[in-house]
């Protein structure tokens, strides 16, 4: 009877072993589309609230408020004196939502006590243009734009954002000439923890980094294709502490697929890149599918949907339709949002 016993033991785990190794190839084979919003704006980022619900902000001013409960879209328009903002760049914390537009003047807006959009953040300035939002708590975020001075423009608040101050250049690394940022998915940011690190590109494409919510910063070189105005990294995204990636490129040349995707695995110091002169070419957004381990990523471009099921080492086109972001709910469900629409993306799963 000890006998059957240990054969039948042996065989459940031989069982489990089997079924581990079949779930470990089940990787996405393809994905359904389904549009949810259409309008004449369009659409650079997307925020899932803490309730489920879908925000975003784009241009001509205007934002609006999915509940996936209903199905049921809620949508206005902003506007500052006779100024209709364009809006690249969002964020939330449990209780606001924010958004906050690009170019002159710089206008950030945040949900107001009687439910209206309030502004809490101005500035006026030739060279202004903020590309990125993100908070790493209720209290605590950043946004960062494209050099005012000799260094980024970085503003942070620790009220919840109720105010937001912007960092003297003196506190940061030097920018490098025509160095900038794109305001293509709102994804120039990362955080976890305590720690944010921001992609750049133009003339010179690197990574600041800060260990401390934006009291100190470091900075470090990419081998990124750069030194023109539309070359570098468009999109940043890191799994863990440690294990990020880029993608960018130059979206004046999408067919472009040399320095364009690279990955680090010592937290933002040091960048390797991966799949160099294979597909896919230029992208705006990458994000790391929730729950993979860090082995799966999809990234998204007005030249398609792309995925990596091996950290990235290689890449597989799931389909031509053009997304600018994408914003996972889980590791099969994600929105993606383009010009004029926003779309739900149901990514199907299958043994290769």
């Amino acid at each position: 009877m000890k006998r059957v016993i240990l054969i039948l033991g042996f065989l459940i785990i031989l069982s489990c072993q089997e079924e581990n190794k079949k779930k470990g190839l089940e990787h996405i084979e393809s994905v359904e589309v389904q549009t949810i919003y259409e309008d004449s704006v369009s659409i650079r980022t997307l925020e899932i609230l803490n309730d489920g619900s879908l925000a975003f902000a784009g241009s001509d001013g205007k934002f609006g408020l999915y509940s996936p409960a209903d199905k049921k879209w809620v949508t206005n328009t902003i506007s500052e004196d006779s100024l209709k903002p364009s809006f690249r760049a969002t964020g939330h914390t449990s209780t606001d939502f924010f958004m906050l537009s690009v170019a002159n003047p710089a206008l950030l807006f945040k949900t107001g006590d009687n439910g209206q959009m309030q502004p809490v953040y101005y500035e006026e300035g030739e060279k202004v243009f903020y590309d990125s939002l993100k908070f790493w708590n209720d209290r605590e975020g950043i946004a960062m734009g494209d050099p005012t001075g000799n260094c980024l423009s970085i503003i942070i608040t620790r009220d919840g954002g109720n105010t937001w101050n912007k960092i003297n250049c003196d506190e940061l690394p030097p920018s490098e000439a025509g160095e900038a940022a794109f305001a293509a998915s709102n994804t120039n940011i990362n955080i976890s923890g305590n720690k944010a690190w921001i992609i750049t590109g133009g003339m010179k494409s690197r990574v600041f980094y800060t260990p401390d919510k934006g009291k100190k910063w470091e900075v470090f070189e990419t081998p990124l294709i750069q030194g023109t105005p539309t070359q570098g990294g468009y999109s940043m995204d890191f799994y863990d502490k440690m294990e990020g990636f880029i993608v960018g490129g130059d979206y004046t040349n999408p067919d472009l697929n040399t320095g364009n995707k690279a990955r680090t695995e010592d937290g933002g110091r040091t960048w390797e890149l991966v799949s160099d002169g294979a597909e896919p070419g230029y992208k705006s957004c990458v994000q790391y599918i929730p729950t993979m381990g860090g082995k799966e990523l999809i990234t998204v471009g007005f030249t398609g949907i792309s995925y990596s099921a091996d950290r990235g080492d290689t890449w597989r086109t799931l389909s031509d339709e053009g997304f600018y972001t994408l914003r996972f709910i889980n590791d099969s469900t994600a929105y993606a949002a383009g010009k004029n629409r926003i779309s739900k993306l149901m990514f199907k799963r299958g043994e290769q």
